[in-house]
């Protein structure tokens, strides 16, 4: 089981859980895991089968676009972290 930090906006959506431990051996495959946990979380995360733009998938340290996207291979104990991009403030 790899486990995955849900960022603070969205734990509305998981219970309140920080922290959710899934199955998978990709990135897809874990967030699919834990949309099946928490299925309010896919219209957040996901338009269709492709992420959201703005949210961004951390595989320890790298971010999964750089990597192989939702394809990128994880092993159990791996720390994925949910990271949703910040805009606004002043011109």
């Amino acid at each position: 089981m790899s486990t995955i930090r849900i960022p603070t906006p969205l734990r509305a959506f998981t219970d309140g859980e920080a922290s959710i431990e899934v199955a998978g051996g990709t990135v897809g495959e874990a967030l699919s895991h834990l949309v099946g946990q928490h299925p309010d979380l896919r219209a957040h995360l996901f338009n269709g089968a492709e992420l959201r733009s703005f949210v961004n998938i951390f595989l320890d340290d790298e971010d999964i676009r750089f990597m192989q996207g939702l394809d990128t291979q994880i092993a159990a104990g791996d720390s994925l972290r949910i990271i949703p991009s910040i805009a606004g403030g002043l011109d």
